[in-house]
């Protein structure tokens, strides 16, 4: 009693901004598809498209499976077991649930752009799928596949296969993050711009919008006309990979809601502060509204995953920091094979209310679970965890960028395994592309 007592005296002296309740969560479903899963490209694609990753490195290299994935500087560089470049299209991480299924209750569901830059992307291909995770089986099926391309010239820029009659998109195009669908028309909210995409069901894009903020354009880093002579904090203000990594459909509305994975910078090129911007968009008109909430990041954390309704005001939000692993098997000392150097420690699912936002434009946090310390007591797990113990199961990944409620008391995350430099589950196996199945009736209860 004395416990909580003190944790609700903790929320009462806390802001509005961050006030909010624990609650439990428990595994009630586990499926994966295997990280080395590749897909064959359209007949009609450029052959460049048949052999992916050759830009990873130095140089460009040719030669299938040549080059041995590591999980980078921040993590040690442990080797994943997997090399580049692949023979064919990565399906690898999912980046994006779609809040409305498609007929045959399959999800919408993300790829994004390859390898993690515009420089090491432009032979990867940009699409979105069909996927069923069936939990009885533990297998993710994916129904179908559609390719973007652009053969109308929507895409105001010169696109990376630009000269080609169907004009597919790659990875040096555009950095595809969330996606809603709406009717006839799928909407991709990117980093890169960041822009949204609209394309109909066939992948066939019908229109790209730039970012409309206080009367200017929203550009990153990486927006098309941005070069090295460009003022930070003046001709550009979102940081690189600071675009929309989630979006989500207001019920009721009608509108999508675009969420900034980064703060955006300061005239003095600095962070404005640990919130994110969320901005409304019309697609019916589509046309930025003006509207807009902040989301406060809680201590620790250094970005969001994804970002879905779950009534006309409630809404899950992914927030994390760039940790993987368990933190029990944090390095002592220099990074080495059989530890990880900087472990997963903010993992959540926040539920906010947007119909509550106070005088400075803050959502109200009602709640969250923690991803690291999920209730497995009927072993549910399907793979093991370096690090973990009996009856907990965490997903210590990088990248945890899917959620979506199922019904009344469940909701589903998925994670993107930035195939093949990701390994939080194991320490020296590339991370599969996770799907799971949370009961969390309290929290989807939760006003």
């Amino acid at each position: 009693m004395k416990a909580r007592i003190l944790s609700l005296a903790i929320l009462a002296l806390a802001s509005p901004a961050t006030a909010q309740e624990i609650f439990p969560a428990t595994l009630a479903g586990h499926a994966y598809l295997p990280a080395l899963s590749l897909l064959a490209p359209p007949a009609d694609a450029p052959r460049d498209g048949w052999i992916s990753g050759k830009f990873t490195g130095v140089g460009r290299n040719g030669v299938p499976l040549s080059v041995p994935g590591d999980t980078g500087g921040m993590h040690g560089k442990r080797l994943t077991g997997i090399s580049l470049p692949f023979i064919g299209q990565p399906l690898q991480g999912f980046s994006g649930f779609a809040m409305d299924k498609a007929e045959d209750g399959s999800v919408y569901v993300l790829t994004d752009n390859g390898f993690g830059s515009k420089a090491n992307s432009p032979d990867t291909m940009l699409f979105f799928s069909r996927m069923m995770a069936d939990f009885e089986t533990g297998k993710v099926d994916i129904k179908e596949t559609v390719f973007l391309h652009d053969p109308d010239f929507k895409v105001p820029f010169r696109i990376s296969w630009d000269g080609t009659d169907n004009r597919y998109l790659t990875g040096a195009d555009f950095d595809l993050e969330s996606i809603q669908r709406i009717g006839d028309s799928i909407w991709i909210g990117e980093e890169f711009g960041p822009y949204l995409i609209e394309a109909d069901l066939d992948g066939r894009v019908k229109g790209v919008y730039p970012t409309m903020m206080n009367g200017k354009q929203l550009k990153g880093a990486d927006t098309p006309g941005i070069s090295a002579t460009s003022v930070i904090g003046k001709d550009w203000t979102v940081p690189r990979s600071g675009g929309y990594e989630g979006m989500a459909l207001q019920p009721g509305t009608g509108l999508l809601w675009a969420m900034l994975e980064k703060p955006l910078l300061g005239e003095d090129g600095k962070s404005e502060g640990d919130f994110l911007r969320v901005l409304a968009f019309d697609p019916a008109k589509r046309e930025w509204t003006g509207d807009s909430f902040k989301f406060k990041l809680a201590e620790g954390a250094t970005a969001i995953g994804d970002f879905n309704f779950i009534d006309d005001t409630r809404a899950l939000v992914i927030e994390r920091d760039n940790g993987e692993g368990e933190p029990s098997l944090k390095c002592a000392g220099e990074p080495a094979a059989d530890c990880f150097p900087n472990p997963a420690m903010v993992k959540h699912v926040v539920l906010i209310d947007t119909a509550s936002v106070d005088a400075d434009g803050y959502v109200r946090r009602i709640g969250q679970i923690d991803l690291m310390n999920i209730a497995d007591p009927e072993g549910r797990a399907r793979i093991t965890t370096d690090g973990g113990e009996e009856g907990r199961f965490s997903l210590p990944f990088f990248t945890i960028e899917d959620v979506m409620r199922v019904d009344d008391t469940h909701i589903m995350v998925a994670i993107d395994n930035n195939l093949p430099f990701s390994s939080g589950r194991k320490l020296d196996a590339a991370a599969d592309n996770e799907v799971v199945l949370l009961s969390v009736p309290e929290l989807l209860a939760a006003q």
